[in-house]
């Protein structure tokens, strides 16, 4: 099987993004390209056909080199919750949740199995894997668990491109230090360099890149600029980086940065509009008077509706509602606007019932059996009929209680219980994820903040998110192969 292995001198030096861009690169030379991350640990994950979770940088990798997400792609995910424990899924499936310390004992062997099966399955059906590893290679008190870094290099026997930050700092420190912790056969596999996130002139950065290769006998295959594309971060600390771009728009609206925030890849549809400001908002900080407010999903419903409680948000938000502001909740975030969230198992820790906002009419009951599916539904509101495409990820079950006032609740799609909506659709409620990938509902659910604030209505004949998504695909693969010299890798 043919295959390059991307890795990194540190988190968020960009190998997801490298990974991408050259899935993108050679789909379009003709090539038939998988993306592959052994083991992924992130809380943005996406529902592929068959109802299995992976990486949702991965499914974006997949919709780079132009075919359907598989779980082979990303045959371990971590799914972290808020006591040291995370969720493990394999192969696409829930199989427990386990304490860092236990899980090398527990799933590595099994994990490993998996490692290697999805290899060959993908080796059957593609021209070349492109595969991410994460984190640093060089994280010696790990290395004897390395499940996505130099063990698969190694399996593969994969010429491995290593990717350095340098707008941080210290990138070539990185570099030198990175390969003298590799054991000689993986250092062996570094067949290039790749400088990231570049800023400045070129002509600066010469000398100490002919002094990296003389040092380390290693060419430097690519200088990437420092590229603003809003590309799907793979953990809630990219979050802090994010700072609205804009500096006056139409509508402003706010996210509550949860401390177990979950897709929020969710919002990337709503920063792609030009007249859409979206600002991450910490439990701690003053609400402020944005025009909408979203309560995201979580990977501990529970934990993070105590923290808004304990904050002071929770009120914020109700009183906020009360004022005839616009709510919406999405998985975690719509269980949280309930009355009542009830883990009689703790499955999310403590067993208990607790109390919601009480702004939607649902009680929810968090189980052990995961709902993982992608969904296709027609909308009631804010637009009737409306086409919409999305997926659910959840462990809890919510049932509609009975209303005094049957009109004042109404089901926000053709099946009820994806969602719900008030009668003055200022409160919402889903469980669909990539609601806003849909272009017309989410132009509609826009309009009625723009009608709010006096403003002309948006066109709603617009395309889904997707296109875009391939816009910003193409265009960051043109502007990394221009930088890239992938010619050894390819012979």
């Amino acid at each position: 099987m043919k295959s390059i292995m991307v890795v990194g001198t540190t988190s968020h030096a960009g190998k997801s993004l490298i990974t991408t861009a050259i899935c993108r690169i050679l789909s379009r030379r003709g090539w038939r390209v998988a993306p592959f991350k052994g083991q992924n640990m992130a809380l943005n994950a996406y529902v592929t056909a068959n109802g299995g979770e992976i990486g949702y940088a991965q499914a974006v990798q997949a919709w780079a080199a132009g075919v359907i997400p598989w779980v082979e792609m990303n045959p371990i995910l971590l799914k972290p919750q808020g006591d040291m424990t995370s969720q493990v899924i394999i192969r696409g499936r829930y199989v427990g949740k386990v304490n860092a310390a236990d899980y090398y004992e527990q799933y590595f062997e099994m994990g490993w199995r998996a490692i290697e099966e999805s290899l060959q399955h993908l080796g059957t059906e593609f021209d070349v894997v492109v595969c991410e590893g994460a984190g640093s290679p060089a994280e010696i008190n790990l290395k004897h668990r390395d499940l996505t870094n130099m063990r698969i290099a190694k399996h593969l026997n994969a010429p491995t491109i290593l990717v350095v930050d340098i707008d941080r700092g210290g990138a070539f420190a990185h570099v030198v230090g990175t390969l003298e912790l590799l054991d000689p056969d993986e250092r062996q596999l570094i067949k290039g360099i790749v400088i990231n996130k570049f800023r400045g002139q070129r002509s600066l950065l010469d000398p100490g890149i002919k002094w990296l290769e003389e040092r380390t006998k290693i060419p430097v295959i690519g200088v990437i600029p420092y590229l603003q594309e809003l590309f799907p971060a793979e953990d809630s600390l990219d979050l802090l980086d994010r700072k609205p771009s804009k500096a006056q728009t139409d509508v402003n609206i706010s996210v509550i940065r949860l401390p177990r925030i979950a897709n929020f890849t969710d919002f990337d549809p709503l920063e792609s509009e030009s007249t859409v400001s979206v600002r991450y908002v910490s439990p701690k900080h003053d609400l402020g008077h944005p025009d909408a407010v979203i309560l995201p999903g979580t990977k501990t419903t529970i934990a993070d509706l105590i923290l808004l409680q304990k904050t002071g948000m929770a009120e914020a938000i109700q009183n906020y509602a009360a004022s005839g502001g616009t709510v919406l909740g999405i998985c975690g975030g719509y269980q949280m606007l309930g009355q009542i969230i009830a883990d009689p198992e703790g499955v999310e820790g403590q067993a208990g019932r607790y109390q919601g906002l009480n702004l939607l009419p649902i009680k929810t009951v968090i189980t052990g059996q995961k709902i993982a599916r992608q969904r296709q539904v027609s909308s009631n509101f804010p637009q009737a009929g409306l086409p919409v495409t999305g997926f659910e990820i959840h462990q809890g079950r919510s049932r509609i209680e009975p209303q005094g006032d049957t009109q004042a609740y109404q089901a926000l799609f053709d099946d009820a219980n994806l969602g719900l909506v008030d009668s003055c659709q200022s409160v919402w409620g889903t469980y669909l994820h990539g609601l806003f990938d849909n272009g017309p509902w989410r132009r509609a659910w826009l309009n009625r903040l723009r009608q709010q604030r006096g403003l002309k209505s948006l066109p709603t004949g617009v395309a889904n998110y997707r296109e875009q998504r391939e816009q910003m695909l193409d265009h960051l693969a043109t502007e990394v192969e221009t930088h890239l010299d992938l010619t050894p890798f390819l012979s």
